[in-house]
């Protein structure tokens, strides 16, 4: 089978992995742009994204919890079951077709073209390695190029999940450039400070 190359989700992972590994010693209790959870959650509530787009893919198992319940408790190195779940929805995107219309996801409508399909999954990926990145003080990794890759994906899917997975639409200060843009269609604040 030939295995197909999704550039925008290796940029992706590339951005969440920047994130973690920029996280000090004793900033994973830190609090984020996602006001209930901690720099913790948010990568436990990202794994289990991953896992969950990887599991309807596959028809594997899924997260073994709730990704919208993170425990906040990690055990051992974060990066591993980070890069295990990378590894997961990397392998599991490179067997879709891109001619695909019906891509099972985790998240309604449930199916979706192949390039929104993976573009959601890295949609995922890019925000939350913001809400890391800047909750620790690190540079964003949510770059205008990548965001103007992204806004059509965030177009087609914020609105059935505002409330659940995104806040209200915030309007962009005059000038935003595509990143700051894309936050606030997402409900978060592109100025958030620690």
């Amino acid at each position: 089978m030939t295995r197909t190359e999704w550039h925008i989700l290796k940029e992706a992972d590339d951005a969440i992995r920047a994130a973690v590994a920029g996280v000090p010693a004793d900033g994973w209790h830190l609090r984020t742009p996602c006001d209930a959870w901690d720099v913790t959650q948010v990568l436990q509530h990202t794994i289990g994204d991953q896992a969950a787009y990887t599991s309807k893919i596959t028809g594997g198992a899924g997260p073994s919890y709730d990704p919208f319940d993170p425990s906040g408790t990690l055990d051992g190195d974060p990066s591993a079951p980070l890069e295990a779940a990378l590894a997961g929805s990397a392998d599991a995107f490179g067997s879709v077709d891109p001619s695909d219309t019906a891509v099972p996801v985790p998240i309604p409508p449930f199916e979706l073209p192949a390039e929104l399909a993976v573009h959601a999954a890295a949609l995922d990926l890019v925000i939350h390695a913001w809400d890391i990145a800047v909750a620790t003080g690190g540079p964003s990794p949510l770059t205008p190029s990548l965001a103007r890759a992204l806004r059509p994906v965030a177009d087609a899917l914020a609105e059935p999940l505002r409330g659940f997975a995104f806040g209200p639409a915030i309007e962009p200060a005059p000038g935003a450039d595509a990143a700051a843009s894309l936050l606030n269609h997402l409900g978060r604040r592109a100025d958030w400070k620690a």
